[in-house]
Formats: structure tokens, sequence, C-alpha cells
């Protein structure tokens, strides 16, 4: 089916969408070369991870819509490979758990996919016009959360783990999916967006708060 929508979206897409999107998937191939060096010297690759790999390959190819013109039929398109990617959101870590094969890179691959995602559907919900500016806090907010971290070396621990966290992510994805779609018109998409960037603020700001007091 990936492989179907890929084929579609490549004679949908203009030339400087294809290149974004292989410049997107060259460099991204780049990253996970680098970073499972150390996680391959100890085990493969992995069926979870190979998951994943699919799901930024349909990242990278939504990337590819950006700053282009979405006819009614690229629009349906896109619409299936991002609720596909959300889709297998669930499947990658479910194979690691199952075949214990959880890992420190399949975790930093999958969350860094997940963000990537996030910040790609926000730009589509904006470029459409179902949204204001403001859905972009949604993709961007993470990255801002990282580089505050830099500066600010009480912000760069690790949080334990929460069901809340991963909860508002996967609320993030459908929501905004859902915004994107052409099943939902303005009023709808705008309150989908809102939503989405009030729950996560305050996931953000529940994070900040336990680092700032512990």
């Amino acid at each position: 089916m990936a492989a179907s929508l890929a084929a579609r979206l490549q004679w949908a897409l203009p030339l400087h969408g294809l290149l974004l999107t292989l410049a997107i998937c060259g460099a991204g191939a780049a990253v996970i070369w680098a970073g499972s060096a150390g996680h391959l010297a100890r085990q493969r690759f992995g069926v979870a991870n190979q998951v994943t790999l699919l799901r930024a390959a349909l990242v990278a190819l939504l990337c590819g819509a950006l700053g282009v013109s979405i006819d009614p039929s690229l629009h349906g398109v896109l619409t299936v490979i991002a609720a596909v990617a959300a889709a297998l959101d669930a499947v990658d870590g479910w194979l690691a758990r199952r075949h214990a094969t959880e890992s420190p890179f399949g975790a930093r691959f999958d969350m860094e996919t997940d963000a990537l995602f996030i910040l790609v559907l926000s730009l589509l919900v904006w470029q459409l016009g179902k949204a204001g500016p403001w859905v972009l806090v949604c993709g961007l907010l993470r990255y801002a959360f990282v580089a505050a971290a830099w500066a600010w070396p009480a912000l760069d621990r690790p949080l334990p783990f929460s069901l809340r966290r991963k909860r508002i992510a996967a609320l993030q994805m459908i929501l905004l999916v859902a915004a994107f779609s052409p099943l939902f018109g303005l009023p709808a998409s705008l309150a989908m967006a809102a939503l989405a960037v009030l729950t996560l603020v305050t996931s953000f700001l529940i994070d900040l708060l336990w680092l700032v007091r512990t």
C-alpha cells in the first residue's frame, strides 16, 4: 500500500517537491547510519526499526508537498499517507516490546520521526489555510525545548516515563491529520488544531515545572 501511494505521489508532485523529498531521505539516511553505529554493534536493526524507517520515508514524502499547490487528488493521497504514518506509530513500539528488541537507539529514532512528522503536519495544515500560523507551535515546541536545554542545563535531564506524554503525542498526530484532511472544513479544522496546541503546551508546561522543581 505504501509503495502504491508513493508511486501516485511521485507523479503528482512537481520537480522541486520530489527533490525536497529526496533531500530529506538522504539527510535522514545519513543521520540514521551515524546514530545506529553503536546499536548495530550489539544487535540487528530489527523489524521495529524497519517500521519506523517506513514511517520516516512516508514523512519524507509529505515533506515534498511543502510549498506545493495541493489539488483535491493530491490532497487525498497526502491524507492517506499521513494516516498510514500515524497508524504505524502504534506498531513499531509494540513490535519492539514483543520481540524484546527495545533499545535507546530505537526509542530515539521513533521520537525524532514523531517530532518531524508533527512539524510537517502542522506546516501542511497552515499551508492549506486550515489554521493560523500558531498551529506551528505543535511542530516547533519540542525543538524549542531542546534549544532551551542547551542554554539552561537544568532542562537537559531525562524525564520520568509518562503515559500522558505518549498519549498526547498520539493525539497530536490524530488531530493534525484530521485537520489536514479534506473531510473537515475550516471551523472543525481550526478547533482540532487549537486542541492540539492546547494539549501539547499543557504537557510541556507540566514537564518544565517538574524539571525546575527537581
